[in-house]
């Protein structure tokens, strides 16, 4: 089975992280989509994020009855903070029939070269990019383009960030539309 894999922080999980599990489960080849929560990713500072159990709980009932999307605590068993290399790995071996692709917005090639061990990744996964806004520059399309496991897709851009939910809920304002 063909399975898209969502990392992320999901502090909090928003309409968007669920538009595009949707979009790619329904609109792809993938029969699955899996929102792995990370309970601490290495380009982030630890103290910003709200308690990983938590996250995951939120993810669960963002999700809801739907069979096609997931919700992943595999990294929660790692050292942190996880890699996602390491989880590949742990994945493969873990459900060796699954075929698994790294569903990623465009806004995460800029960094993709400072995870570890990524030109390994890309030569031994699909990765399904879809944009999020004016995010996606000419240089970080050429420098991902050249490998042919990589495809962009047009996915729907829902502009809504978890970090500007946070600022919003800092000032006090209302989000709860944007929230999952």
């Amino acid at each position: 089975m063909k399975v898209g894999l969502l990392f992320g922080s999901f502090n909090p999980i928003h309409i968007g992280h669920v538009a595009i599990a949707k979009y790619m489960s329904e609109q792809t080849d993938l029969k699955q989509v899996w929102l792995i929560v990370s309970p601490h990713n290495p380009l982030k500072e630890k103290k910003s994020l709200a308690d990983a159990k938590k996250r995951l709980t939120h993810v669960k009932k963002a999700i809801g009855r739907n069979s096609k999307i997931k919700a992943g605590d595999i990294e929660f068993k790692f050292p942190e903070p996880s890699y996602t290399i390491n989880t590949l790995s742990v994945l493969r071996k873990k459900y060796p029939k699954n075929k698994f692709v790294l569903v990623m917005g465009s806004d995460n090639l800029k960094f993709f070269h400072k995870w570890k061990e990524y030109k390994k990744i890309l030569k031994s996964h699909e990765l399904y990019i879809y944009p999020r806004g004016k995010s996606l520059l000419r240089n970080d399309i050429k420098r991902i383009s050249k490998y042919p496991n990589v495809t962009f897709f047009n996915a729907p851009l829902i502009d809504v960030s978890s970090t500007f939910i946070r600022e919003q809920m800092k000032q006090g304002k209302d989000v709860k539309d944007l929230l999952a």
